[in-house]
């Protein structure tokens, strides 16, 4: 497979010239190993990886002399490393000892398919220490070869008509995934996913949480792939599954801390007109083909005969397309906002300045005055901030639908 650009390829080359020691995570098969591979970096690289038995077993046995076997004037590149936790103080001990040698260059690159902070050893070792970056499946914009970053876009540049031609819709959504499945058409998707699963079960949920019947996990996705893009009641579905609410949570967390799922945050700060805000995060999940797999239904199938659930799935998507733009950035927070009255916008975006971007999502090829009136309350609410409003649709032409406020085709995202 021919190597891609992956839009935080930039980022991580920053960050690796500033930060000693940088985490690359992200889910398995998301093409990690191949991005290290591919970084443009001064200093020559010496690659690890801790999916070997051989080097797993020597780190696990004697971890002192597995770093100090690792050469001081390379990138140290060790993928995995989440699998051997008892490296996590020596890795600390070496950071520090460059520190005080006033060194601030990148001696360790890590990857691995496991959110590290969810692990205890690791909280207490590198915390502060570490940059963390998070590698997505493909974006439509990296799928499509074009170096394209949409949330960049919104925020710096003015919006005005323009007419696209017309794109497959499915088609977008079932390209931007992960790579190999993206590349190779005649993948058997379902058993992929079934493959790929199974690892995740077997694996990385083992690594950060006690698990005594992941089995569990599975039927948790299928009841949350029914509330995908929506507020979920924790309670309602840790009853709906047969597990108590603290096995419930440790459960939840380990598809987050796999990358399974997602959480997006409310919204809820103080502003002039004292409104009110729900305090629920929104769900998704992180490949919205993998959604398609867990419901156990075809993409088309549902495009033609269920508007409704395509609507949930097409959210969904633009979701997971914000969150692989933001990845790429280091200053953009996502959250949700919904007033106690039930005004809503689908994806609030901030800038650490400040300047706001609301996003609202619909599944139609036209846009009128009731689709923006969660809009108009945003940007009542956060006043000079809101710098414009979005609504992604499925029709061809960027038209203004009020002051700051767009309609945007699903096309602008690349």
């Amino acid at each position: 497979m021919s190597y891609l650009e992956r839009n935080i390829a930039k980022l991580l080359e920053e960050t690796i010239g500033s930060r000693p020691l940088v985490y690359l995570n992200g889910p398995r098969q998301v093409g990690k190993s191949t991005l290290t591979h591919n970084i443009k970096t001064k200093k020559e690289i010496n690659y690890i990886t801790f999916d070997s038995p051989l080097i797993l077993a020597s780190v696990k046995s004697d971890p002192v002399s597995f770093m100090k076997s690792l050469p001081q004037d390379k990138l140290n590149i060790i993928d995995e490393v989440q699998m051997a936790p008892e490296i996590f103080p020596y890795l600390k001990m070496s950071i520090d000892e460059k520190r005080l040698e006033g060194k601030s260059s990148c001696l360790y690159l890590l990857t691995g398919s496991a959110n590290l902070l969810a692990l205890p050893k690791l909280s207490d070792a590198l915390v502060g220490r570490m940059s963390v970056l998070t590698l997505l499946p493909f974006s439509t914009a990296e799928q499509s070869s074009e170096n394209v970053n949409f949330i960049e876009k919104l925020f710096n540049e003015e919006l005005g008509y323009r007419k696209y031609k017309e794109k497959d819709i499915i088609e977008l959504i079932k390209n931007s995934t992960y790579p190999e499945i993206a590349v190779n058409k005649s993948i058997n998707r379902n058993q992929w996913f079934d493959d790929y699963l199974t690892t995740i079960l077997q694996r990385d949920v083992q690594t950060v949480a006690d698990i005594r019947n992941p089995e569990k996990i599975v039927m948790m996705l299928s009841v949350l792939s029914q509330r995908a893009a929506g507020l979920i009641n924790n309670t309602e579905v840790s009853n709906e599954i047969g597990l108590d609410n603290k096995t419930y949570d440790k459960y939840k967390a380990s598809a987050i801390n796999t990358f399974l799922i997602f959480e997006i945050k409310p919204w809820a700060k103080p502003n002039k007109i004292n409104k009110r805000f729900t305090k629920s995060p929104k769900l998704f999940f992180t490949d919205t083909n993998m959604l398609t797999y867990i419901m156990k239904r075809d993409i088309e199938e549902i495009y033609v005969k269920d508007k409704s659930v395509f609507g949930h799935l097409f959210e969904n998507f633009i979701a997971t397309e914000i969150m692989k733009n933001t990845s790429a950035l280091s200053d953009v927070e996502v959250s949700h906002f919904r007033t106690s009255d039930n005004k809503e916008v689908d994806f609030v975006l901030e800038k650490h300045n400040g300047d706001i971007v609301g996003i609202e999502v619909k599944l139609s090829g036209t846009v009128n005055t009731n689709d923006i009136k969660g809009l108009n309350v945003l940007k009542e609410v956060v006043g000079e901030r809101f710098k414009k409003g979005i609504v992604i649709y499925t029709g061809n032409e960027i038209v203004p639908l009020g002051e700051d406020i767009w309609a945007v085709p699903i096309q602008y995202l690349y």
